[in-house]
């Protein structure tokens, strides 16, 4: 079996060791000001350059150089130098790095990483929500001795290795995800795994960063840490105690920035506040172990650098692949209580996003360093240094922080740099990873796009667009000459291949502002109370020809991207605004589907085949509701400032009315039998921003989907399966399918923990029974709205994204279900305008049914039948199969014809296809998600202030967790160590107690650093102040200013009135407990000093101060 393991000395382990480590710190405090005697001309230049101090601790003749883990301290010696070359700067063990010049010889080599002395202890916490372990905190000099240093990780494996480890089972692929709250845990999802696979500590990350797909092997059972937040909390005490000294040698020296920044690190390194609350979707339980503890002495084979163990019955390790999921899987079923850990062995793909990591480079860290070097060298530098690195602080907290290499900075930032304009801290940045050695923990990367000033949105916008890989380039002339010029009409001999259903009354509903639309219904009533429903949708493969220049950018793209008023098209506008859109009043081609339906919802009979339709209007969601409403009555009618589209064609509005009714009561049919089958619903409020007349946002609102969308929602699900029913009749090898797996065990478990504590049962067995208790929750909650949408918010975290597969790439134990719909089989049909996997399986269904075709055409020439008989012909696309008809020569030798003119792709290039869509889809909604935080963002930053109120999830002495309903976001407000503030926690019953203190703290226990000011943690309003305010200016008493207690002169308008909100602020003392609702006040964090952010704080009133 594979094993990670490194010949490196392992110090500090349990209590004792602790003790040890508490006083070694002690000591180093008490020796702050030592310097360090180095050897070698190279490293005393550098000592004397930096004129820092270097904290020692002498171990006899060895040095240790210590590293973080996950779970303990590991001791990696240091091995003496014997000759001055320069050592690389990958050598120095810490997380992330602060500017530093390196003093070495031109005869080294520029494209090489070069060794870093300390230059100085300053440094910052990168992300708000996450501990992220900065240069100084990472790592010190043990011996005054100098040493050469022992890698920080183990190699990765060979290519060889890494498919033998696979083909045997011994490691298994998996995706890697980094907890955003805290960057030294890390989570694998394995295909058939229905939990992830904890990765704790950078030295078992082993360099793989956000989206890699990585080998990982699994710890033994003995290793893996409790479900629920119950293991060993080391990993993060340790950090914690790095964050303590760190924070002493730092003092509080920036601002800005990493002034906002502090609060989270100080308050996430507690973990033991982390067992006690409910954890979201990124927030995991530290392991128990290092991997390292597991590892034998004996009975190894080296193998590319790495241990296979000939025999070992204590580690996950199997006999091959498909084997090794079905036992793990045995093994987590068995023990649900546990959560499996493990370690990166190897990089199998990197991710994209090494490519484009959008972050702040921190200069004035540069320029800090640079006056320093000149003040001691007693000389100016003309010149930079073909050595001298810049840190890189990424926005994204999942990423780690990054050297650049300050001679291949761009011209424009180098020509600054030297000027000393230090406007450069606020230029949003987009770097590549170019490398990570073994001897580094934080990679070296090139600054490859600049886009602007960070408190701007326009560079944000384009930082996410570059960040997520969107094409926004025009269309190439080339793909544009593919498409048809207009005026366009439905040419002739078309009609003569597809049934004309311009005579049926058809019309689309869609958002207001839609402009592509994709799909349209109709309705008949039949006799014996049967419906005859028709959903119409886009014939865009009709246009897009496969191996077209058209349709590999359509592929390349993937999809269309929509950022909030703006939208990123995956085809041309002209298709898909025009040609293709079934736009109101004209004919347009159509792939169509109908389906006999009784009174009980189901298929009688279908028929599905190209058609030309001509829809009669364009109905928005708001015009369908209020005919379901009943607020449009057909009798009484009068189209008369209405407000009501267009009407085209021989129609009356009467018949449309009639039809939205009808199709109405046929969807709720189809909704209950859906539901009743073991379909899950997971509906939410959402907020919607409310724009002024420049479309910036002004305010928000919460808005719930309404039945007219349901409407729409039921027949574009039925379509869709049906149509992923044919095509994996026709083509079981290529059919491209659309698969959703069963949520991740351990969030569902958490979820399910949530629930309890809070007197709400669920029973999670299948996605009919979670529907079930989810609607047994809404009853009981009937007068708690908030707290449902809390819970139906919780409720969707431990789900795992859909994606599209091949079905001849999955082998047929593998889930080809859709775990929240219900249903055994589904794909996309329904919007071939913006979604490139509908139009590949436009081309597959349209093979089908040639294929159909041109085999009953035989068999009637065979067997001298009549085509009156068309039931029997639709042998293929009806309700019934004849397999044994498909499975023929003939029936196989028309499919290949079918599938070879419509451009069916064979199995290998059909599995790329699907892998490339699910990377767009997911990038797509990246970009949706942010631009989102962005103008939530804009909307903050111009209110200065907005007061909500928050429901409290989560307690404890240090922080708590806080669900803001008007935002649909989480939050939490930490509160431990904040000078002038009192805190009382009790146990016993869960009640926190937070009050003003009459007595001031200078410095935070265990360190020299100053408590954090209580504006940081509360907006605190005097009411005298406010009626002072209001007489001199005559305003209301409807009218509040808070003011910051504490800061001098300081003044906050509030530009939501208290009258407005609907709630006054809380006083002190203050008692909270679970579920409490507090007033709070959020405002923007970061832009132009750092990454954007939402902040909260309490919004409290006192007389005092």
């Amino acid at each position: 079996m594979v094993r990670g393991a490194a010949d490196q000395s392992v110090v500090d382990d349990g209590v004792d060791k602790e003790r040890k480590k508490k006083n070694r710190r002690s000591n180093r405090r008490s020796n702050r000001n030592a310097s360090v005697s180095v050897s070698g001309s190279a490293s005393t230049s550098i000592s004397e350059i930096h004129g820092e101090a270097m904290q020692t601790l002498r171990n006899g003749n060895k040095t240790s150089f210590v590293s973080h883990s996950s779970s303990r301290q590991q001791g990696l010696d240091l091995h003496p130098s014997n000759n001055q070359e320069s050592t690389k700067a990958s050598d120095v063990t810490f997380c992330s790095m602060p500017t530093m010049h390196i003093n070495e010889p031109d005869s080294v080599e520029t494209s090489s990483m070069h060794h870093l002395l300390p230059a100085d202890l300053v440094g910052e916490v990168v992300s708000e929500s996450c501990p992220t372990m900065t240069a100084h905190d990472g790592w010190e000099y043990i011996n005054e001795e100098v040493y050469a240093q022992s890698p920080i990780f183990l190699p990765h494996l060979s290519r060889e290795a890494v498919n033998e480890a696979l083909e045997k089972g011994y490691a298994l692929r998996a995706l890697f995800h980094v907890n955003a709250h805290n960057q030294l845990e890390a989570y694998c999802k394995i295909d058939g795994v229905q939990t992830d696979v904890l990765i704790s500590g950078i030295a078992a990350q082993n360099r793989a960063v956000e989206g890699d797909v990585v080998l990982i092997k699994v710890d033994p059972l003995s290793l893996w840490t409790k479900m629920k937040g119950l293991g060993n909390n080391l990993a993060l005490a340790e950090y914690s105690n790095f964050l303590s000294e760190a924070n002493e040698k730092r003092g509080d020296t920036y601002k800005g920035k990493n002034k906002v920044e502090l609060g989270y690190d100080r308050v996430n390194s507690n973990c033991t506040m982390l067992a006690e609350e409910f954890h979201n979707e990124d927030v995991f339980a530290p392991g128990e172990t290092s991997y390292l503890e597991s590892i034998e002495p004996a009975c190894y084979n080296y193998v590319n650098g790495y241990h296979l163990a000939t025999s070992d019955s204590t580690y996950v390790g199997f006999s091959d692949q498909q084997y090794a999921v079905e036992s793990l899987s045995a093994i987590i079923s068995l023990n649900p209580l546990k959560r499996p850990t493990g370690r990166v062995l190897a990089i199998i793909k990197s991710s994209p996003r090494r490519d484009c990591i959008v972050g702040y480079l921190n200069v004035n860290q540069w320029f800090n360093y640079r006056d320093r070097y000149e003040k001691n060298m007693k000389k100016k530098c003309l010149r930079i240094s073909e050595h001298d690195y810049i840190q890189l602080t990424p926005t994204d907290p999942r990423f780690p922080e990054m050297m650049v290499l300050v001679k291949d900075l761009p011209d424009c930032i180098n020509k600054r740099l030297e000027e000393g304009d230090a406007t450069l801290e606020m230029e949003l940045v987009a770097a590549q990873i170019l490398c990570w050695g073994e001897e580094s923990p934080f990679p070296q990367a090139r600054v490859s796009c600049v886009f602007g000033q960070g408190g701007e949105v326009e560079p944000h916008v384009n930082a996410i667009l570059y960040e997520n890989a969107v094409c926004c380039s025009e269309f190439s002339q080339e793909s544009l000459s593919c498409l048809p010029s207009v005026p366009w009409e439905v040419p002739t001999e078309e009609f003569k291949s597809r049934k004309d259903l311009r005579n049926l009354c058809i019309f689309t509903i869609d958002p207001s502002t839609a402009t592509d639309l994709d799909d349209a219904l109709s309705i008949e009533r039949l006799s014996d109370g049967i419906f005859r429903v028709g959903v119409h949708v886009a014939d865009v493969s009709y246009f897009v020809l496969p191996d077209t220049a058209l349709d590999m950018e359509a592929q390349l793209r993937s999809t269309s991207v929509y950022m909030f008023q703006y939208k990123i098209p995956m085809l041309p506008l002209l298709l898909t605004e025009n040609l293709g859109s079934l736009n109101p009043g004209v004919d347009r081609l159509a792939f169509s589907i109908f389906w006999d339906l009784n009174s009980s919802g189901n298929v009688v009979d279908r028929w599905i085949g190209y058609t030309i339709i001509r829809s009669c209007c364009k109905l928005s969601y708001e015009n369908a509701q209020d005919i379901i409403d009943g607020k449009i009555d057909a009798e009484s009618f009068n189209t008369s400032g209405n407000g009501l589209p267009q009407l085209y064609g021989n129609f009356e509005w009467a018949n449309v009315i009639r039809s939205i009714r009808s199709l109405h009561e046929v969807s709720k049919t189809l909704k209950e039998k859906r539901f009743s089958e073991g379909a899950l619903q997971l509906e939410s409020s959402k907020p919607e921003f409310l724009l002024d007349e420049d479309g910036t946002p002004y305010d928000t609102m919460l808005s719930e989907r309404k039945e007219s969308n349901f409407l729409v929602e039921e027949f574009m699900l039925l379509a869709n399966r049906t149509a992923a029913e044919v095509i994996c009749r026709a083509f079981p090898e290529s059919a491209l399918l659309r698969r959703h797996p069963a949520p991740n065990i351990r969030k569902l478990k958490e979820f399910e923990a949530f629930c309890q504590k809070h007197g709400l049962e669920l029973d999670t067995s299948s996605s009919g029974q979670f529907h079930q208790s989810l609607e047994r929750v809404r009853v009981k909650l009937k007068d708690d709205s908030v707290l449902f949408n809390i819970i139906m918010n919780y409720a969707a975290r431990p789900m795992q994204l859909a994606s599209y597969f091949c079905s001849g790439d999955f082998k047929d134990n593998v889930d080809w279900s859709h775990y929240g719909l219900g249903v055994p089989l589904y794909t996309h049909f329904t919007s071939p305008l913006r979604r490139y996997p509908d139009i590949v399986v436009h081309r597959t269904l349209a093979a089908a049914l040639e294929a159909e075709e041109l085999l009953w055409d035989y068999k009637r020439k065979l067997l001298k039948e009549k085509q009156s008989d068309e039931i029997k012909g639709r042998f293929l696309s009806g309700i019934y199969y004849e397999k044994d008809a498909l499975e023929s020569m003939e029936g196989r030798e028309a499919l290949s014809a079918a599938a070879l003119r419509h451009g069916v792709p064979c199995t290998n290039v059909l599995a790329d296809v699907a892998a490339h869509c699910n990377d767009r889809k997911l990038a797509s909604r990246n970009v949706k998600d942010a631009c989102e935080k962005l103008y939530m963002w804009v909307l903050l930053r111009k209110k200065e202030v907005l007061l909500s109120e928050a429901k409290v999830l989560g307690l404890g002495p240090r922080f708590m967790s806080i669900y803001i309903h008007k935002l649909a976001i989480e939050r939490r407000i930490y509160y431990d160590e904040v000078e002038g503030l009192k805190v009382e926690w009790l146990e016993a019953t869960s009640t926190l107690v937070l009050n003003l203190g009459t007595y001031k703290r200078s410095c935070r226990r265990g360190g020299l650093a100053n408590y954090r000011l209580l504006e940081d943690v509360a907006l605190v309003t005097r009411p005298y102040d406010q009626k002072e305010e209001q007489s001199m200016s005559g305003g209301s008493a409807n009218e509040c200013i808070a003011t910051n207690v504490g800061v001098a002169g300081s003044s906050c308008p509030c530009l939501d009135p208290t009258s407005k909100c609907g709630f006054d602020p809380g006083v002190f003392p203050m008692t909270v407990h679970l579920l409490s609702t507090i007033p709070v006040a959020l405002h923007a964090v970061g832009g132009d000093d750092g990454p954007l952010d939402i902040g909260v704080r309490l919004y409290m009133s006192t007389y005092l101060g």
